[in-house]
């Protein structure tokens, strides 16, 4: 594994350790490239609090951190400054206003929750329910389609517990339409280390068979996490499995340049 585009840092509050330590962990693992995509901010009224995500203050200092690390580090591996944010239509064109002004060079989709987040259902939440999993698809797809993000991270995070069938005719157009807009799809290590409901091996045989790419996701919540052996080693078995095409080069799609 030569990159990771999906790094935390303790701004999210609940991931640990500085940003120099995860740059050296990734050093050390014999990484050439790593991103930072912190779970963005949003722009959310007043009244509520999103408790998984930087504030809006934050984000210039998050800004200067990476940018920094990028220059010191810049002779040992290459730095790349992103985000990781839900794709909420009330919020996102000003969400997209808001980071407009920073250097970010990519966005990672991760569709945490339904609707706008608030008062609305959480994607890894399990469910029998078609019309949660049918919502989740379509907004998904929806965000792909806006252009503005460059991979789909834990695409198979819904945790649907129904029947398989139903799954299919959701998750095969969401594949779809991931292929269709050049996204790829990430298995997260962070869902093998912890042992969660994705990576959903449903899902991975349906992306083999519409011909996705896939690409490897750290997600990683402290330094260790940024190099993991073992969940590389699971990672690349779902991929042999499902004859899936893996890539490691990430197209980065500045936010709102095709948004």
């Amino acid at each position: 594994m030569r990159a990771n585009y999906h790094t935390h840092t303790w701004r999210c509050m609940h991931a640990f350790g500085l940003e120099r330590e995860y740059v050296e962990r990734a050093i050390e693992g014999g990484l050439k490239i790593l991103g930072f995509s912190d779970h963005a901010p949003y722009p959310f009224p007043k009244t509520y609090y999103s408790g998984f995500r930087m504030r809006m203050r934050e984000l210039e200092y998050y800004v200067k951190t990476v940018i920094a690390l990028r220059e010191e580090y810049r002779k040992d591996i290459q730095i790349h400054l992103g985000l990781e944010a839900e794709y909420y239509p009330d919020y996102f064109s000003e969400f997209l206003e808001a980071i407009s002004g920073y250097p970010i060079e990519y966005l990672l989709l991760g569709q945490h929750f339904l609707g706008n987040e608030i008062g609305d259902f959480y994607s890894g939440a399990a469910t029998r329910n078609p019309v949660l999993l049918e919502r989740y698809c379509n907004q998904t797809k929806e965000a792909m389609e806006t252009g503005a993000f460059s991979y789909l991270a834990h695409p198979d995070l819904i945790h649907f517990i129904g029947d398989d069938a139903v799954y299919d005719k959701s998750i095969r157009p969401l594949c779809q339409s991931a292929k269709a807009c050049g996204i790829p799809l990430e298995i997260n290590f962070l869902g093998i280390s912890d042992k969660r409901n994705y990576p959903d091996e449903r899902f991975w045989k349906i992306a083999g068979e519409e011909g996705c790419s896939v690409i490897f996701g750290a997600d990683a919540h402290d330094p260790q996490s940024v190099w993991n052996p073992e969940a590389l080693k699971k990672a690349e078995q779902l991929v042999q499995k499902y004859r899936l095409n893996l890539t490691e080069t990430l197209v980065l799609r500045r936010p709102g340049q095709n948004g």
